[in-house]
């Protein structure tokens, strides 16, 4: 809105002191990270202590974990006050009329309403359980069915692909081998470091391989020649998946203070370098990865989910003052896949978003091999101590600060190798 305001200025004459940064994504993406930081870290006291008043407290399953006793009664859907960090500072400073930009918004509220209600319902089971004088035990169908979840992700995932796909407004810019033709269409031309390169806009929907001199390939060339016309539904399928994993992935990693939230910080500011890096012609041209025009707006939503997390991790960090719950989680695995596959990073999210793999393969082959080892044997049997991985190290005596701290490192690791691919290409 600030955005657009001091646009309606400079296009009416009208100047102010300084009012030209706004021009500059950079000015406006450092903006939105201190705008978010200010919600979250002061703004974010008052919403636990409101969470205190209306005794919106986590109930915690006896699991023998230790200091497990310690968190019960902590506030939780703190993932509220992420979710307005990231909004606020998007909608004052960011261009509203870019596809990406209004997508994201989308994304945000919807995931974070399926979290919110999640949240809302274990709450309202726990209060009803102590109002009839029972002892509450938590329980994984207090909440939404698991399928009513999947059923949103899927739908969020039907409504990114087919934007991406049929928006006329989403294109890429390819660098045209030769000399353009009139058969060639619409070529935009760019002078670069002194040369003079042409540009083809391009609807075909492609992503990046790491470590390949071709390194982009189009979701088509994925199905028989008869069947690429249909290319559209494969991509919106592979989207759907990525969101669902991603997004669960997330959740599953929410069980330490300042896990989720710290990984999922720094996974951000690896999408905020992507996404800067593919929306300017300049840089795209030099790393020799795709132009995505219009993708620069996106660093400012980035900024501001950046700031959120780390002020948020203000009041989540060990010991937590207030947890996030399904309505973080939810929210910023789904945006953190999202900006992914808008991106077109997608092949990376297993190096970047490393943790989330291992947390959501812990848990599968956990559960697989109990059923297996039930089924043959009578007796069943267990991989890790406990899933996800994160209580396998409690179990195994680690303090939680250190698993989390070492979790944040390998997060770092992963992101840095998944930067460096844009120079090992």
């Amino acid at each position: 809105m600030l955005y657009h305001l001091f646009e309606w200025f400079r296009a009416e004459g009208i100047r102010f002191p300084g009012s030209a940064v706004f021009q500059f994504i950079t000015f406006r993406v450092l903006l939105a990270v201190l705008l978010s930081l200010f919600i979250t870290t002061v703004y974010g006291k008052r919403l636990i202590n409101y969470l205190q008043k209306k005794q919106i407290g986590e109930s915690v399953r006896e699991l023998g974990l230790v200091g497990e006793q310690q968190k019960k009664g902590t506030p939780t859907m703190g993932g509220i006050i992420i979710i307005l960090a990231i909004l606020i500072p998007t909608l004052l400073l960011a261009d509203l009329t870019k596809v990406y930009i209004r997508l994201m918004i989308f994304c945000t509220i919807w995931l974070g309403v399926i979290g919110f209600i999640d949240d809302y319902m274990k709450i309202r089971a726990k209060k009803i359980a102590l109002a009839k004088g029972e002892k509450y035990k938590k329980s994984d169908s207090d909440g939404l069915a698991g399928w009513f979840k999947v059923f949103g992700q899927l739908a969020l995932g039907v409504t990114v692909g087919c934007t991406l796909w049929f928006n006329s407004n989403v294109q890429t810019w390819r660098e045209f081998q030769g000399t353009p033709t009139t058969q060639t269409g619409i070529v935009y031309t760019r002078v670069i470091n002194g040369q003079t390169k042409y540009f083809v806009p391009t609807k075909d929907v492609v992503t990046t391989i790491p470590f390949v001199k071709n390194h982009e390939f189009n979701y088509a060339k994925l199905l028989p020649a008869g069947l690429r016309e249909y290319a559209w539904v494969l991509y919106i399928l592979i989207v759907i998946i990525i969101i669902i994993a991603v997004s669960n992935g997330a959740n599953l990693t929410d069980g330490l203070d300042g896990l989720a939230t710290g990984t999922s910080a720094i996974i951000s500011v690896c999408l905020g370098i992507f996404a800067y890096a593919s929306g300017s012609l300049i840089f795209a041209d030099y790393l020799n990865i795709m132009y995505i025009p219009n993708l620069g707006e996106l660093s400012i939503f980035i900024g501001a989910m950046i700031g959120g997390c780390v002020g948020f991790l203000w009041y989540n960090s060990y010991p937590a003052q207030v947890f996030m719950g399904d309505t973080g989680s939810l929210t910023l695995g789904g945006l953190i896949a999202a900006l992914a596959i808008i991106v077109h990073k997608e092949l990376l999210i297993p190096i970047f978003c490393g943790v989330f793999l291992v947390e959501n393969l812990s848990v599968m082959l956990q559960v697989g091999y109990f059923k297996y080892t039930k089924k043959r044997f009578g007796v069943g049997k267990r991989i890790l101590l406990m899933s996800p991985l994160h209580h396998h190290y409690q179990k195994r005596g680690y303090h939680e600060a250190k698993i989390v701290t070492r979790f944040w490192i390998v997060t770092i690791l992963c992101v840095v190798f998944a930067i460096v691919t844009l120079k090992l290409r």
